[in-house]
């Protein structure tokens, strides 16, 4: 998987994705985790689906020593767990509305044996509210959590000035940018980037839309819990 994306990983990175995976298909029989269940479904399309963020992250974060980073919507943990156990140095939050995935990522944190990476229960509206999270992350990232207009009020507000949001997206993402611009630019985002990935084994396009925060989020965003997907800037 690794050496598919031209990703160098240790022998105790390769195995701690693999006991990763193996702990996601066994909860995913007892509880709805993830539509895809087969061990090679999970290999490709979570975990080496995750690591293709890989490249962009190490270029954006270059320079800083222990980045924070928080996954909005991270369901079982991706892209989250198989970026923090790529990159340790993260200091990682997943962050999840459904309480079943929360208590997942906290057993499989633990199983692993991972530091510095956390599970929090709640929603991106009301956690971007919160002083210890509203504009302190160095990246925040989202993968199939909303559209563009939508996301963008879902990451834009976590971000600190000069940090940087990825969207992971597929073969609409150059569309998606655009029709986000004006909801990215008044929650203080730059121009959105769009830069294609390459995911081996899987005939569909990949692209992250990126985006850097350049101003500050004005303090009425987000919006209550419901609005951003209801009513999209």
């Amino acid at each position: 998987m690794a050496g598919d994306l031209k990703i160098a990983l240790t022998e105790d990175q390769c195995s701690l994705l693999a006991r990763y995976a193996q702990l996601l298909v066994e909860w995913n029989r007892r509880m709805n985790l993830t539509a895809i269940e087969d061990d090679a479904g999970v290999l490709t399309r979570h975990l080496a689906d995750s690591l293709t963020v890989l490249p962009t992250l190490d270029r954006l974060l270059a320079g800083i020593s222990t980045p924070r980073m928080i996954d909005v919507g991270s369901g079982a943990g991706l892209p989250g767990i198989p970026l923090k156990i790529a990159r340790p140095q993260l200091v990682v939050d997943l962050m999840d509305s459904t309480g079943k995935k929360m208590r997942f990522c906290a057993a499989a944190i633990g199983e692993l044996g991972l530091r510095d990476i956390q599970a929090i229960h709640g929603r991106a509206e009301e956690m971007a509210r919160r002083r210890e999270r509203r504009e302190q992350y160095d990246l925040v990232i989202a993968r199939a959590v909303a559209s563009m207009p939508t996301l963008a009020e879902y990451l834009l507000p976590f971000a600190r000035l000069g940090g940087w949001c990825i969207a992971m997206k597929g073969a609409e993402a150059q569309t998606e940018a655009e029709r986000a611009q004006k909801a990215i630019t008044a929650l203080g985002g730059d121009a959105a980037g769009v830069e294609p990935v390459a995911l081996p084994g899987a005939p569909d396009r990949r692209a992250l839309i990126i985006i850097r925060k350049i101003r500050p989020t004005p303090d009425r965003y987000p919006r209550p819990s419901g609005a951003p997907r209801a009513a999209p800037l």
